[in-house]
């Protein structure tokens, strides 16, 4: 692992970044017929991101809570300035909402095409020209068959067009993906539109650990969108039992196996320019 740089006093001060973190609280509600998830507080996964040289997350809204983003705003608030948020709101939000979270540090919104309680594209032409007067990003939890739809919506006359798009968990291409599908071609597509892909989720893919059937993959993405990607852990890895959690430098590993060291290093340092 890389080695730990000096605490800064803001994400824009640089550090190393854990880009994709979930904070659970045990007694908040959850959306029915969701589970019931384990308690894993904002003060858990900082400690164990310190112990990896980690000083900044960002905190994405798990589908569970649905809009009510409590949890996560909650703890934005604790540590003021020090980490970033990716919050689920509907189309119907307020500005007033918006401006508290933006205040927070939140600086994206998710579109999950992956859960059926996920918003989608028309969440996104409602929100659209709020999320650019605040210079907010697009997040897209979503499988290799959307991508064609989103990069219609990221393209010239998209709804999203303009919008920064950032696309989670190697932008779905899961284990034994076809190299000639064309998933990767609206791939490319959405990189030429300065797309970001975040390198998480490995066991979302197809795969177990160590990922090493994912490293090709890893590859592709890398040279499609270079200088956009970041790392994140998903941590607290809700694929599986809250009390056999994969340890934490293990799903770094495919990064640092798949990618050149100067490559592995950028991917853990240019999310500062995503979410500063």
């Amino acid at each position: 692992m890389a080695a730990a740089l000096a605490p800064s006093s803001s994400p824009a001060g640089g550090g190393l970044w854990d880009a994709h973190v979930h904070v659970f609280d045990r007694d908040a509600p959850v959306q029915a017929g969701h589970y019931r998830p384990a308690h894993f507080p904002l003060e858990r996964i900082e400690a164990v991101a310190a112990a990896h040289g980690v000083e900044h997350l960002v905190l994405v809204q798990p589908s569970v809570y649905g809009t009510d983003n409590t949890v996560m705003l909650q703890a934005l608030a604790a540590r003021p300035g020090r980490h970033r948020g990716v919050a689920v709101v509907d189309a119907g939000v307020g500005d007033a909402e918006l401006d508290g979270m933006h205040a927070l540090g939140v600086r994206g919104v998710r579109f999950n095409r992956v859960s059926p309680v996920g918003n989608g594209p028309a969440a996104l032409q409602a929100l659209a020209p709020r999320l650019r007067e605040r210079g907010w990003h697009v997040q897209w939890y979503a499988a290799p068959q959307h991508l064609a739809e989103i990069a219609a919506l990221h393209g010239a006359g998209g709804a999203g067009a303009g919008i920064p798009c950032v696309l989670d968990h190697l932008a779905g291409m899961y284990a034994g993906l076809a190299q000639g599908d064309p998933a990767w071609d609206h791939l490319a597509a959405l990189a030429g539109h300065g797309a970001w892909v975040k390198l998480s989720g490995w066991y979302r893919l197809g795969c177990q650990a160590p990922y090493a059937a994912l490293h090709g993959a890893i590859r592709r993405v890398a040279a499609l969108a270079p200088g956009r990607l970041a790392w994140g852990s998903d941590w607290p890895h809700t694929a599986f039992a809250a009390d056999a959690l994969p340890a934490y430098a293990s799903v770094w590993q495919p990064v640092a196996d798949a990618l050149s060291p100067q490559q592995a290093a950028a991917a853990r340092r240019d999310a500062a320019r995503l979410y500063a």
